[in-house]
């Protein structure tokens, strides 16, 4: 495995859980280490897209649990030669079954629109994805595909009757608050999420002099750290500029003249 794997692999295990009480969601969040254990050199990772590759971290990490019996993944669900839905896993907790859902996403707190319902400000870089909506899906959708006539059949094959399953999220993040209010309040979602900052990018020119790194995308996953080639701001923002001009927001890294390391997003917006 890769140093960059590695890295991305221990970004994903230490982000915390993006709430720890029951008022976000009726599902619980299933307990696991945010410490990272070392991972064997020859585990293989495939995915080359963030979400499913959180997916294989997390199957991983669960799978190397002393009480976890492996049952499947990626359960797609079928209906006239259509996937109608996916179970993202099934195993065994202490001979219980279990029905577990990931997620792993990037929110910035919004201060453009106001809503109703406050998880609602939660919303991706883009603007195309909420907190509230994913909330909805899950529960509404993802969940609910369980209890399906047409999930039965599946359920069938691995010996399970719907009623004894456990179901549970996996759904970390990280949050990002406004440059100029960074003292927003996060309740009820887990403080601890908080990794960073957003601005508008006609307020770049405040970082002016500064380092900048812009990892892709998988390396979102990843803590910033010294061991990168930093560019100057005028080359960054020449980059930068590219994705704002297609309205999209990247993440960067910046380097203090302290050597202090942040990141935050610059959003076209």
């Amino acid at each position: 495995m890769d140093l960059a794997t590695k890295l991305r692999y221990q970004g994903c295990i230490s982000t915390p859980p993006l709430w720890k009480s029951e008022t976000v969601s009726p599902f619980k969040q299933i307990e696991l280490a945010t410490t990272a254990e070392a991972v064997d050199d020859s585990v293989i990772f495939k995915n080359h897209r963030l979400g499913k590759l959180v997916e294989e971290f997390v199957f991983h990490q669960v799978k190397s649990r002393p009480s976890t019996s492996w049952i499947d993944d990626n359960v797609q669900i079928q209906k006239d030669k259509r996937t109608v839905g996916e179970i993202d896993a099934l195993f065994y907790d202490d001979g219980r079954p279990v029905h577990l859902e990931i997620a792993y996403k990037f929110y910035l707190y919004d201060t453009i629109e106001d809503y109703d319902e406050p998880l609602a400000y939660w919303i991706g870089p883009n603007r195309k994805d909420s907190l509230f909506y994913k909330l909805g899906k899950l529960h509404l959708k993802q969940f609910a595909l369980l209890h399906s006539e047409l999930t039965r059949p599946y359920l069938e094959d691995y010996k399970l009757e719907v009623s004894t399953i456990r179901q549970m999220l996996c759904f970390k993040a990280q949050l990002f608050l406004p440059y100029q209010n960074r003292s927003v309040g996060v309740s009820p979602l887990n403080s601890d999420c908080v990794a960073g900052f957003y601005l508008a990018f006609r307020e770049i020119a405040l970082f002016k002099g500064l380092k900048f790194f812009i990892p892709v995308k998988l390396d979102w996953l990843i803590a910033p750290h010294h061991d990168v080639e930093w560019i100057s701001y005028a080359s960054a923002i020449e980059i930068i500029e590219i994705d704002i001009i297609s309205k999209r927001s990247p993440l960067v890294w910046v380097k203090q003249n302290d050597g202090v390391i942040g990141k935050f997003f610059v959003v076209f917006w």
